[in-house]
């Protein structure tokens, strides 16, 4: 089993900026994607950024340019640092985790961190 555990989310007025972090323990045999969704009241969650193992990144077009995506892998940690924040950016951030924690399997899970707000005000 995989845990989650994020946080950094909080209150900031538009235009500052925000570091989220995720930390992965538990039974980790390999990671496949480490990866930020986030929720608005009344929509769909939705990707924000994505880093494959390989190295490759993805992001949402409404985020591009603004937020990164980085991970320490001695830590097992994924940030997303959040700049030039704006208050559509509002709402709960969850981190993902498509790992395999035992060689046993012969496919990967997906785990989720418990959410943290974030909250842009004008």
């Amino acid at each position: 089993q995989v845990q989650l555990v994020e946080s950094g989310g909080g209150l900031v007025q538009a235009g500052g900026s925000l570091r989220l972090s995720c930390a992965a323990s538990g039974r980790i045999f390999s990671i496949n994607v480490m990866a930020w969704y986030r929720q608005a009241p009344g929509k769909q969650r939705e990707l924000v950024a994505a880093l494959i193992s390989g190295g490759r990144t993805n992001y949402a077009d409404s985020v591009k340019g603004r937020f990164t995506i980085s991970r320490d892998n001695a830590k097992n940690t994924v940030y997303l640092e959040m700049n030039s924040l704006k208050t559509e950016d509002t709402a709960v951030y969850y981190c993902n985790v498509r790992a395999l924690s035992s060689p046993n399997l012969n496919s990967a899970s997906d785990y989720w961190g418990q959410g943290t707000q974030v909250t842009v005000s004008s």
